[in-house]
């Protein structure tokens, strides 16, 4: 009996691991043609600069590409969509055409959508009033029908049949085959594929969890209790579970159906100042936010109010990281480039070798064009190329968080581009940091990184002294072997003259040396460092002549 049962599994095992390595042969042979082409365009782009690439064939490879992704099912889906985000990674005619990819599957049979629903709640006729089983949107994971419940119209999203084995197989067929894949390509690359993985393998498993979603929407909806024009659907509690999620139902307009906005006289301005408003208070004020604003997750009522849906991917962003963002909102709204950039350091942003004088110049062009005011074009054609060229040698790692964060910048880019509005983003952004108090925590934020800059200069350098005095010890006391009593008495005085001139030189060399770093990022601090240096160099002095 034991023995049959032990059978049972080793013969499950073996047919697991042969359904994997099918899979696996079946993902390579799809995606090395893509690998090997991409290889190709990569290489040309980041050696012409972007400038006289056969763009037209780029565009073609990359329509094959996203085909192929579509075709390989839901995680590669998911997966390219989150490379869409990646412009140190993907050739311009790439993140264009991965943009363009979307989570539109055909449903499941609706037999196997009721047997969930059952599984989980009981028969479907006594679950929900009534229930319509034309689904009204199809996403990779997930499904969504309408039905009614207690009288209340809601929403039913119910998780796509057989989605986990799904999903999993495909994440070990990916981890399987990455090792293999990144040899075809350029070690910064392969060195930024292995942390995405990683990531998007965590993301989509929050994202099967209906549970975990509606904890994600309820927690945002509470952030944003005090915010007029925005509405969040309640959760149906009794009628949710890891699997099914349902809730309050409220129609809108798409947010990118410009014709129906115009009909209703929605002034699109307003609109896209809101959306911004919305999301980076989200971002920078709260705990968690909505990482996945795209069209779709979004709808407009005839009032204007927005209001938000699907909460299944979103950020987390611990005190440290979010106070790090808001100074670097404000070194670009102070037009700070070189503050800019210390910061992005600092968050791990940018690799260590990354070229620091094409990413200032960048910024400050930016910057510019966040402001609202014209730049020369050469000028920026000509940067906008170095630049390019420097991101994709220099690919970043970028925590999760951050990942996530630039997702969602991209997105509500993509929304405002649609809408063909004018937007100065530095006006809307300087607005939301002085009204929420933002600036303030800001810059004490600033004042405690420069002294710490500082305290850990002085400690470095003093790190020193000890070994710099036995040193003046060993070399003093050998010549004072050799004197008379009074040249003794003398070597000692010699001695500590000399120590104090060493502590005294290590302590200005610090002092000046993190005033001037500090200096980039806060003058005023900097100018104090300068101050406690010259008394110093004022102290020695005077100490000598006595």
């Amino acid at each position: 009996m034991v023995m049959s049962r032990v059978a049972r599994r080793a013969s499950r095992r073996k047919k697991k691991d042969y359904r994997l390595r099918r899979r696996c042969i079946y993902i390579a042979m799809r995606l090395a043609p893509i690998i090997i082409r991409f290889r190709r365009d990569r290489r040309e782009w980041v050696r012409k600069e972007g400038e006289g690439c056969d763009e037209a064939r780029m565009r073609r490879n990359a329509r094959r590409a996203v085909k192929a992704f579509i075709d390989l099912g839901p995680v590669f889906i998911k997966f390219g969509q989150w490379l869409s985000s990646r412009p140190d990674l993907l050739p311009q005619p790439y993140l264009e055409e991965f943009a363009k990819l979307q989570d539109d599957v055909p449903p499941a049979p609706i037999e196997e959508v009721r047997r969930i629903i059952e599984e989980e709640f009981g028969s479907l006729e006594q679950v929900f009033d009534s229930f319509d089983e034309h689904c009204i949107s199809g996403a990779s994971l997930g499904q969504v029908y309408r039905a009614k419940y207690k009288d209340r119209d809601v929403i039913v999203k119910v998780i796509r049949p057989n989605i986990h084995y799904t999903v999993e197989r495909d994440l070990e067929a990916m981890r399987l085959l990455l090792p293999y894949a990144v040899r075809f390509l350029d070690p910064n690359i392969a060195f930024s594929l292995e942390s995405i993985y990683y990531q998007f393998v965590e993301t989509i498993r929050e994202e099967m969890d209906y549970r975990m979603e509606a904890e994600n929407l309820k927690r945002i909806k509470r952030n944003l209790r005090s915010e007029r024009y925005v509405m969040i659907p309640d959760v149906v509690e009794e009628r949710s579970s890891s699997r099914v999620l349902t809730l309050e139902y409220i129609p809108g307009i798409k947010v990118t159906d410009v014709e129906k906005l115009d009909a209703l006289g929605i002034d699109k301005a307003r609109l896209v100042i809101r959306l911004h408003r919305l999301f980076f208070k989200m971002l920078l004020k709260h705990d968690i936010f909505h990482a996945d604003p795209h069209p779709g997750n979004i709808s407009v009522k005839e009032d204007g109010t927005i209001v938000l849906y699907d909460f299944g991917m979103v950020g987390r962003l611990d005190a440290s990281t979010r106070l790090k963002l808001i100074r670097l909102y404000l070194a670009l709204i102070e037009r700070d480039p070189a503050r800019a950039v210390n910061i992005l350091f600092s968050l791990g942003a940018l690799a260590p070798d990354a070229n620091r004088y094409v990413i200032e110049k960048g910024i400050a062009l930016a910057i510019e064009g966040m402001h609202g005011r014209k730049v020369d074009e050469m000028e920026v054609k000509a940067l906008m190329e170095l630049a390019n060229r420097t991101m994709t040698r220099f690919p970043f790692r970028l925590p999760k968080q951050l990942a996530l964060y630039m997702r969602m910048a991209s997105l509500l880019e993509g929304i405002y581009l649609a809408l063909k509005v004018d937007f100065q983003f530095m006006k809307v952004l300087s607005s939301l940091l002085q009204e929420e108090g933002l600036i303030r925590d800001a810059y004490i934020e600033e004042i405690r990184s420069s002294i710490e800059s500082i305290v850990k200069g002085l400690s470095d350098y003093i790190a020193v002294a000890p070994m710099l005095r036995d040193y003046l010890e060993r070399n003093l006391m050998e010549d004072s072997s050799n004197s008379s009593g009074s040249g003794r008495l003398g070597s000692r005085s010699k001695l500590s003259s000399s120590s104090a001139l060493i502590a005294g030189s290590i302590i200005t060399s610090s002092l000046l040396i993190s005033s001037a770093i500090i200096m980039e990022s806060n003058p005023t601090l900097g100018q104090i460092g300068f101050a406690a240096a010259a008394v110093v160099i004022g102290a020695i002095m005077i100490a000598r002549k006595v």
